[in-house]
């Protein structure tokens, strides 16, 4: 059956109000990330400072994931969802109120962006250690792969609303979609049904520092995880940044404004749903590694060729490939961690999958929009591109060692997921 394996991980009422949940905050979320260039080049006409707006969210992961993902792994995640969760449709809220208002600066936007990609650092590691309470242990693969094809989904839906809002009513209607998204998800963590023996990964045994400093420790001394992540964290410096920087690229390169960039951000999601859809229906982490390696070649390939053309017709194609590739890359490597990790390290290795997903997209983006205002965006692009084609030698280098280590079946798994 094509759709087996996606089917057995909805299978459970955990499973649908969890994903249901996920889908209406992430939509809301990619209504506010789209808003938010836009507010930001609106304000600025620069590329440096789109950057920093897109770094603010995303900067503070590099700092806090470590420190989330001990948490995670010491306190319960049910509860440590649901406040994160109202930080972020608090802020969204203020974000639209100020908007509206015409009381919004570039600077306050920054802070208020800080704020949020705070919350988000501690949101995701706890989040996603949730994943295996709520399906069997089995389905891991195929719940972790439902989960980014939900990410994708809304990927498409967020931006296909944000266009028409923003064109039509400007972006405070837009962020305020975010605030009610978000709690609409917080309501529905009252309706979760998760095992203790998930809802929280050990006792504190030791200080919060320690477990941080083990939790690396942990993940640096790991044959396959390490240098997965190290090959996932360069790859996601070089190229991502690309993605967090379409409001200059939809002007400068194509002549266009918001509705094209809401196209764009559309196309990126439609690839990234269609691998998302492919990845969760194969239900398996045999072939993830090889996955994982070459779609960051496939992701350079598309970026070079995004970035190159000034015809908009292709770029919306290059952008369908960017997502797709960007798509597996993540779904693999979330794959491979969730299952290799050892379940009192969960939240912290995912806590530092969260960070190369933000941190360093956010660094790469700085960088991009600065070196942008000196040399235009084009240049700078294609140079990530070319450092990225020697991290896939490095990578491809290491592949069968990594094989090796990490899709062999794990020599310990988390207790019996809960049933809802």
């Amino acid at each position: 059956m094509v759709f087996g394996a996606l089917g057995r991980a909805l299978s459970t009422r955990n499973a649908r109000i969890f994903f249901g949940a996920s889908l209406t905050a992430w939509t809301g979320l990619w209504m506010h990330r789209i808003a938010v260039a836009w507010l930001a080049w609106e304000m600025t006409g620069s590329a440096f400072w789109v950057g920093l707006v897109a770094f603010s969210d995303l900067a503070p992961a590099a700092f806090i994931s470590p420190i989330a993902g001990a948490v995670a792994d010491r306190v319960d995640r049910v509860r440590l969802t649901t406040i994160a969760q109202a930080a972020i449709a608090l802020e969204a809220a203020t974000v639209a109120a100020l908007v509206a208002a015409g009381m919004m600066q570039v600077e306050l936007l920054i802070l208020l962006e800080l704020c949020a990609g705070t919350a988000a650092s501690f949101l995701q590691p706890a989040r996603q250690t949730l994943i295996s309470g709520i399906v069997p242990k089995t389905e891991l693969p195929a719940a972790v792969a439902c989960n980014s094809l939900v990410f994708n989904i809304a990927r498409f839906i967020g931006p296909a609303l944000a266009g028409p809002v923003i064109a039509g009513f400007g972006v405070a209607p837009a962020i305020a979609c975010n605030a009610v998204a978000y709690a609409c998800a917080l309501a529905s963590m009252a309706m979760l049904r998760v095992a203790p023996a998930h809802r929280r990964g050990h006792p504190a045994t030791s200080s919060l520092w320690d477990e941080v400093r083990e939790g690396l420790s942990y993940v640096g001394r790991h044959p396959g995880l390490g240098p997965l992540l190290t090959y996932a964290a360069a790859m996601s410096v070089l190229l991502r940044c690309v993605q967090e920087l379409l409001p200059p690229f939809v002007e400068r390169n194509f002549g266009r404004g918001a509705d094209s960039l809401a196209l764009l951000t559309a196309s990126f999601g439609v690839g990234a749903l269609v691998t998302g859809l492919w990845l969760s229906t194969r239900g398996r982490i045999e072939g993830a590694v090889r996955i994982s390696i070459f779609s960051g070649l496939a992701q350079a390939l598309s970026i070079a060729g995004f970035v190159g053309t000034g015809w908009f017709g292709f770029g919306l194609a290059c952008a369908a490939l960017i997502g797709a590739s960007t798509s597996m890359q993540g779904i693999t490597t979330q794959q491979l961690a969730q299952t290799a990790a050892r379940p009192d390290m969960r939240g912290r290795v995912l806590a530092l999958w969260g960070l190369i997903t933000r941190a360093c997209p956010a660094l790469g983006a700085l960088l991009l929009g600065g070196a942008g205002e000196a040399f235009g965006l084009r240049l700078p692009a294609l140079v990530g591109v070319a450092l990225s084609l020697v991290v896939f030698a490095w990578g491809l280098g290491r592949m069968r060692h990594i094989e090796h280590s990490l899709e062999a079946p794990p020599p310990d798994v988390a207790p019996g997921a809960a049933r809802g």
